[in-house]
């Protein structure tokens, strides 16, 4: 077969399940997207368009359960994700009065240097923004390169960042740091400790976090690795009670 006439300029656009019409208009619409096209008969059929790329809806089948959030979803590639979280984030805070970081609609956390984040929308699909030189050849479990905490620390940044499996990033960061805390150097405690606190307050369990902050204040700390624990979360913010002050 010859494909001597196909032109290399494609189009694909993904059609998701939709569990409710109003939801889902409501949802985009608050984060910036125009509806390019809305017919409930004799079928459904929603279009939403933004900046470059578009999202189509058709009706979910029967049983589909939205909490389950295993509806379906989409890749968007993009140069830097950076711009569109901090973009989708502002227009939540503009219609809804803060993000939405749990339940559905929400989108992920979005940690300085991520390569990816995920909206989750009202049917429970999953539309993830994906930098297109994203590393390859992650390594769940950690990177073999790495050992003791640094390991466990680079399982728990792919657990969070790329599964968004907050509960399985904070039991590796938990059992981790009992293991291998006391020989890992003060950064390292420093990284699993804020990064505890961060997995606390999201999971809704802040009942450690007194535990933790504690033991992070008391960790020295040079001030260019302190600044490289505030880079280890989404929200520095949950640090700022806990963190020492940088040794000169």
């Amino acid at each position: 077969m010859t494909v001597d006439r196909v032109q290399p300029n494609e189009t694909t656009v993904p059609v998701l399940h939709c569990v409710s019409v109003e939801e889902t208009l409501e949802f985009w619409q608050a984060l910036g997207f125009a509806v390019t096209w809305r017919q409930t008969r004799p079928y459904l059929y929603l279009a939403f368009g933004w900046s470059g790329f578009e999202l189509h809806y058709g009706g979910a089948p029967s049983g589909v359960d939205p909490s389950a959030e295993k509806t379906g979803g989409c890749l968007v590639m993009v140069d830097a994700v950076a711009p569109y979280h901090a973009t989708f984030s502002e227009a939540m805070r503009r219609a809804y009065g803060r993000v939405l970081a749990r339940d559905r609609p929400r989108i992920t956390r979005y940690r300085p240097g991520a390569s990816r984040f995920t909206v989750v929308d009202p049917s429970g699909n999953w539309v993830t923004f994906i930098q297109r030189d994203e590393p390859t050849g992650l390594e769940y479990g950690g990177s073999k390169q790495l050992s003791g905490l640094a390991r466990v620390l680079d399982n728990a940044r792919i657990l969070r960042d790329f599964k968004h499996d907050d509960r399985a990033a904070f039991r590796a960061l938990n059992s981790g740091l009992r293991r291998h805390g006391e020989a890992a150097p003060a950064v390292e405690q420093a990284l699993a400790l804020a990064a505890l606190i961060e997995l606390s307050v999201a999971l809704e369990e802040p009942e450690r976090v007194p535990e933790w902050g504690t033991r992070l204040r008391a960790l020295p700390l040079t001030a260019p690795e302190r600044e490289r624990v505030m880079r280890w979360v989404a929200d520095p913010a949950v640090l700022v009670p806990w963190l020492p002050e940088a040794e000169s």
